[in-house]
């Protein structure tokens, strides 16, 4: 057995954090939300809430499980951060007349004129990484394809 071979086979059997897919996620993640942070800051949004906000300019009223869903946040999580918007003055939040369990989120006139506002957040961010146009989208459509198969997963 050569030298390299059994570097490799020694590679292979330890648990090394550059031979990982979780950590380059991970840690993407979590400097694209740091970078989106000083963006938000000017609308006093946190990234989270950006996204909650996102969700229901793409419809409005949704339930607090359909935001969840789509959002991929638990409701321990969405709860608080739903009131914060609430006080905030961007949403509201109704009972349901047939189901009181059931929550609608309703955004607000201000909720909704937001949208316009944080229309260059995208754009700025993706200026600041500065990689082709076409290299962004190729890793956005991988990355939906990939959660694709992670929900299939988390669904079995």
């Amino acid at each position: 057995m050569t030298v390299n071979h059994q570097k490799n086979r020694a590679f292979a059997k330890r648990v090394v954090l550059d031979a990982q897919l979780c950590f380059p996620l991970y840690a993407a993640s979590r400097m694209v939300t740091r970078l989106y942070q000083p963006l938000l800051d000017q609308y006093g949004l946190t990234y989270p809430q950006y996204v909650v906000l996102m969700v229901l300019w793409e419809q409005s009223p949704r339930s607090v499980s359909e935001i969840g869903e789509r959002a991929l946040l638990n409701s321990n999580t969405l709860t608080p951060l739903l009131k914060r918007l609430e006080s905030q003055g961007l949403v509201t939040r109704t009972r349901g007349t047939r189901d009181e369990r059931v929550v609608k989120i309703h955004l607000t006139e201000r909720g909704a004129a937001l949208e316009e506002q944080c229309a260059c957040v995208q754009q700025t961010l993706s200026g600041q990484v500065g990689m082709d146009h076409k290299k962004l989208i190729a890793l956005k459509t991988s990355l939906d394809e990939f959660l694709v198969q992670l929900r299939h997963l988390a669904e079995s």
